[in-house]
């Protein structure tokens, strides 16, 4: 099936740049990965269940966001556990260390990624707490 998409002629260069210094054959194989890749992702973030041990990493512009981030925050203090914050020129990044129940934690993965202020939410599974360990 063919799509078409909107991007930046930057990305889609680095992204050129990328699948060709990886060897793939075309740019429609480089984008069928990263789509299995983003899906797959998804569904170890839907696939949990129970306690989790996660943590989110993202990178924002501060005066896009910060009000709404610092909503957030209170509204998910109960997964939240720390928080680091750091700059990297016009881009804020921010790693959320989070603790607690599984559907809290991905209700909070998918109001960050809502925002239009933030670039990406990267989501790391460190471990399942549930008795019956299914990750």
């Amino acid at each position: 099936m063919r799509t078409s998409l909107n991007v930046s002629a930057a990305v889609l260069d680095e992204f050129d740049e990328t699948w060709q210094a990886e060897g793939l054959d075309s740019r429609s194989r480089a984008i069928r990965e990263a789509m299995q890749e983003y899906v797959e992702g998804h569904s170890q973030l839907e696939e949990v269940s129970g306690e989790v041990v996660a943590v989110l990493a993202f990178d924002y512009q501060h005066h896009e966001v910060i009000h709404d981030l610092h909503s957030a925050q209170h509204q998910f203090q109960d997964v939240i556990e720390t928080m680091s914050h750091t700059h990297q020129g016009d881009w804020c990044l921010e790693t959320v260390f989070c603790h607690g129940d599984s559907e809290r934690v991905r209700e909070l993965v998918y109001r960050l990624r809502d925002f239009d202020g933030v670039g990406r939410v990267k989501t790391m599974l460190l471990r399942d707490t549930s008795p019956d360990g299914a990750a």
